[in-house]
């Protein structure tokens, strides 16, 4: 199993946010921790015109997130997705937004126990690599103990699933939008320890409202893992802890500033290509929090970034703006 990604940590799929340059901005942070794309929908992959399955190596391990309810086309995408070198499959039965619902995808499938189980499977026959859920606890008025039971009895025996991300609030399916169904719900940690306990032999892990290392070590008392979703984006500087706090405690924490000049390589090749770099560097702009400077590297960054011809050089400008925190060269 040692050749599969670890669920010990991992950031979480965020649509518009865990694009490939976000990923790969992560990745120079932390080489053990999970990382997730966006929910990408089998009609995109299958009819879209772009490559939405395109990411760079480096980001490694990598999970492909898929949104969609029809066994065959996932299957379809799953094939090309493992042809590709994800390193994970994982099925989004959790995203409320109506969009989702009406494409029937998301958190709605969580009453529809049955075709999950045959999601699951019909991917799991055609790849090697795993296959993940990530949930909710519960949706509208269905969130009961015993209705949570059933979905992960029914996906995980009929659909030969083995792993389980939880996301600890329910889903209202109508009433609330995505950014209020993932703040307004109660968190319900205790709920998730217990499927843990009823279901030992599952491997599962947990989302929501994690804001520290601290919270993840404790979560990891109950569970297998534990999954970051804003404050690892908002605040990524804390991902350079994650390879000696959670997985190796003999590995080097990451300087943020040497991780900024390690992207200049990749940057380069990006704008070489064609994309602005501030369409790099907004996922950037959190590096420093708590460091003095950190307004002024946002600032900076935030006014600059986007003029034409902006190329590494804003980044290093901007890297001034914290300059007490820069190694001085020998």
């Amino acid at each position: 199993m040692d050749k599969f990604p670890s669920q010990r940590f991992s950031v979480a799929p965020m649509l518009d946010w865990t694009d490939r340059h976000c990923r790969y901005f992560h990745r120079q942070l932390t080489g053990s921790t999970l990382l997730y794309t966006e929910m990408v929908t089998t009609g995109a992959i299958i009819h879209g015109k772009g490559d939405y399955l395109a990411y760079s190596e480096e980001e490694h391990p990598i999970a492909l997130q898929l949104g969609g309810s029809d066994p065959a086309a996932l299957a379809q995408c799953a094939r090309l997705a493992e042809q590709r070198g994800y390193d994970e499959i994982n099925l989004n039965v959790g995203c409320p937004s109506d969009r989702v619902q009406n494409g029937r995808f998301g958190a709605c499938l969580m009453a529809e126990a049955a075709l999950v189980a045959d999601c699951i499977k019909a991917m799991r026959d055609v790849v090697s690599i795993p296959v993940t859920v990530k949930t909710r606890i519960g949706i509208d008025e269905q969130d009961s103990y015993a209705f949570l039971c059933d979905f992960v009895q029914t996906v995980s025996t009929r659909g030969d699933c083995d792993t389980f991300i939880i996301h600890a609030r329910k889903a209202w399916l109508s009433g609330l939008s995505p950014k209020e169904n993932r703040e307004i719900p109660p968190l319900d940690y205790d709920r998730v320890y217990q499927l843990k306990r009823d279901f030992p032999h599952l491997t599962m892990a947990i989302n929501g409202g994690v804001k520290s290392l601290a919270e993840a070590k404790a979560h990891l008392q109950h569970m297998d893992g534990v999954m970051m979703g804003r404050e690892a984006y908002q605040n990524p500087g804390l991902l350079a802890q994650v390879d000696p706090e959670l997985f190796d405690p003999a590995a080097p924490a990451v300087d943020p500033v040497v991780v900024v000049r390690a992207m200049y390589p990749y940057i380069e090749r990006e704008l070489a290509k064609g994309t602005w770099l501030g369409h790099i560097t907004r996922h950037m702009l959190g590096l420093f929090q708590g460091i003095p400077g950190a307004r002024q590297w946002r600032r900076y960054l935030s006014e600059n970034a986007h003029k034409p011809g902006a190329d590494v050089r804003v980044l290093e400008a901007a890297l001034q703006r914290v300059a007490d925190n820069i190694p001085q060269e020998a």
